[in-house]
């Protein structure tokens, strides 16, 4: 694994990842940035090294991505009553309201199988399988949001995708669970948050 692409992709894409959510939700700007961070991650991780896909068995990694999202949903309920906790979990679903509904799927989507392909491909093996030291980019890079939800959010799902990563031998599983659960945030949160 080569590692300076894979620090170098990082830091780029920290970069669009920031410029992303620094842009007024509805703005065109923010689908082209984030489609540009996903094609960061994921050619980078191309040319740092291989990228394992493991042996995912389907059905259990995708009741995964349900079983997390439920304590994120009761959380997000007790935040909504919370007036500084309801205004940052509502500044970043604003960009899922205000905007077409299938192009926020669709860049969902694809931001969440590129962070697997990133995180838990390039820099697992970067990182020679350090689970702490993967999670731990993975959060710094959610840093660059601006957004201490979405980090705090890093945290627990980037620990959870990086031990998905260590037991299945690649990032099939994670980008699964990944998947689901990015998806019922997207469809279950967003209406608790009108704009």
């Amino acid at each position: 694994m080569n590692r300076p692409v894979v620090a170098a992709t990082g830091v780029a894409g920290a970069g669009l990842l920031g410029a992303s959510l620094a842009t007024k939700p509805g703005d065109g700007r923010f689908h082209r940035l984030t489609a540009a961070t996903a094609a960061t991650w994921i050619g980078g991780s191309l040319l740092a090294g291989r990228v394992r896909w493991g042996d995912p068995r389907v059905l259990v990694p995708a009741l995964l991505g349900v079983a997390a999202f439920l304590p994120f949903y009761g959380i997000a309920v007790v935040c909504k009553r919370i007036p500084v906790l309801n205004r940052l979990l509502r500044s970043v679903l604003a960009y899922a309201q205000r905007g077409d509904t299938r192009s926020v799927l669709a860049t969902t989507l694809v931001t969440g199988a590129a962070e697997e392909v990133f995180f838990r491909g390039a820099v697992y093996a970067a990182l020679d399988g350090s689970v702490s030291r993967t999670t731990g980019v993975y959060v710094l890079n959610t840093v660059s949001t601006r957004n201490p939800m979405l980090v705090l959010a890093s945290v627990f799902m980037g620990a959870l995708f990086t031990l998905q990563r260590r037991r299945s031998g690649g990032i099939g599983a994670s980008m699964i669970t990944h998947l689901v659960w990015s998806t019922l945030m997207l469809l279950f949160l967003t209406p608790l948050f009108p704009q």
